[in-house]
């Protein structure tokens, strides 16, 4: 059976329009005003809005498998987390281990997620060795619809020599895709957090203090050199900072193409959760770390000025009770990270579409349409439109509410963002043209599909 939404505001690239919205067969099948109900299921979506499914471009699920600081989300709980809260589609990292192939990491993920996931997925493919055996796999890896990559300047464990990271942007674009990089100066990384150690600053205090913004600036204009001198576009994950913003548009204005995503705590919270009595500042404790409201307010003015291009989570959530504890005596041992795949698009819908700072159709394009161009998605996702996938979140602007980790879907004892106020909640979810979430909460799981991505789209 065919389900009618009517007399909901779509949320459409051109603006918003009253008009009612049929779905079959797992499409959308037709848009417009005064649709005749037939044999389908209607839904009144009177006063709320209609948007295309989110998508959370950077996520982190069942990371640390079977270590003391593994996530407390694995793929079941966190996709039911990100559908409950609207996002239809989530990007994860498939991570191989140091010696070993892409495609052992794409089956070890696929072992993962299918079959557990409640919202559809597909996987980025990090890349922490550089090889001609590797970039062999590239064909293989695009063939299996993956079509996007991430490299690390920071972290001993993860990251590439600028050499490494110049061959993998030139070969991954040979392949259209893009290449998205953790931008932090490692070496500088690692001899602050000795100098801080040294000077008996053990506390979650210390972990910010040890990676001020030069070290994300630095890596960013490096990062960017690189890109140029390979001659393809990137990708920047969770921009934290103003120096790093300025590295951005110094870029933009040479002309060059690149693509931004800041991430919801880097506009709403800021350096002083820090400053939190006993061990709660751990809470806190991701990176790039939370920056001081200059930063904050930079970010939100980019945002307004279409500068950032999307807007993930960076969700990597530890419990605070045992994995963030494991940091007790000594900062640099607390996990990085911090959850947020489920509040993200009430976030973002009340702080900025309600608090005027975005639009509707800012929210849609940051949070869908952007998201589903650069990751090879669109137009099977990220906009409402005649025969694309009927993944949508209707979304009801007048409810209340405060975030609460004792109501979350999340499988974490706290969040980051508690009782903290919201204007507008998500009502209902289809999930491929099925209802998913119905009053805010979730009926259907494990339902989730592997999304085969194509090349980039990109669009500037």
């Amino acid at each position: 059976m065919s389900i009618l939404i009517q007399n909901g505001i779509l949320v459409l690239p051109t603006g918003p329009i009253q008009a009612d919205l049929r779905v079959a067969g797992g499409r959308i099948a037709e848009l417009g005003p005064g649709l005749a109900p037939g044999a389908s299921r209607v839904i009144d979506a009177q006063e709320r809005l209609v948007f295309p499914g989110f998508i959370d471009t950077h996520t982190h699920f069942e990371m640390n498998k079977g270590f003391p600081n593994e996530t407390a989300d694995d793929w079941y709980t966190g996709t039911r987390a990100a559908l409950a809260g609207g996002t239809t589609t989530v990007l994860d990292f498939a991570e191989p281990e140091r010696g070993a192939t892409l495609a052992s990491a794409l089956e070890t993920w696929h072992g993962r997620a299918d079959g557990a996931a409640c919202c559809n997925y597909g996987f980025h493919m990090t890349v922490k060795d550089w090889s001609p055996s590797i970039r062999s796999e590239l064909r293989e890896m695009t063939a299996a619809g993956v079509t996007s990559y991430k490299v690390y300047l920071a972290y001993d464990n993860l990251r590439l020599s600028d050499a490494a990271a110049y061959e993998v942007v030139k070969a991954v674009g040979a392949e259209g895709g893009v290449v998205g990089c953790h931008c932090e100066n490692g070496d500088l990384v690692t001899e602050g957090i000795r100098a801080q150690q040294a000077a008996g600053n053990l506390s979650p205090a210390a972990h910010p203090l040890s990676r001020p913004p030069a070290v994300e600036a630095e890596a960013v204009g490096r990062w960017l050199t690189i890109a140029e001198l390979a001659g393809c576009p990137v990708n920047i994950v969770h921009l934290s900072t103003l120096r790093g913003l300025e590295a951005v548009r110094a870029a933009r204005t040479r002309g060059q193409r690149l693509y931004v995503e800041t991430c919801p705590q880097y506009l709403l919270l800021d350096e002083r959760s820090y400053r939190l009595p006993g061990f709660e500042s751990a809470k806190f404790v991701l990176s790039p770390p939370l920056r001081a409201q200059e930063n904050c307010a930079a970010l939100w003015d980019a945002l307004e000025a279409g500068e950032i291009d999307t807007i993930g989570t960076d969700h990597c959530s530890f419990r605070f009770h045992g994995a963030k504890e494991l940091g007790r005596e000594d900062f640099s041992q607390i996990p990085n990270g911090i959850p947020g795949v489920e509040h993200r698009p009430s976030l973002m819908y009340t702080y900025g579409v309600a608090a005027g700072r975005i639009t509707a159709v800012d929210m849609a394009r940051l949070l869908a349409e952007n998201p589903a161009r650069l990751f090879g998605m669109y137009p099977q996702k990220g906009v409402l439109a005649v025969g694309s996938d009927a993944d949508l979140v209707i979304f009801d602007p007048n409810d209340t509410g405060r975030i609460t980790a004792e109501t979350q879907y999340q499988n974490v004892d706290y969040t980051p963002y508690e009782g903290m106020a919201l204007r507008g909640r998500v009502d209902t979810v289809l999930l491929g043209g099925e209802v998913a979430v119905e009053g805010g909460r979730v009926l259907l799981e494990r339902r989730g599909r592997y999304v085969s991505r194509g090349p980039s789209g990109f669009w500037r």
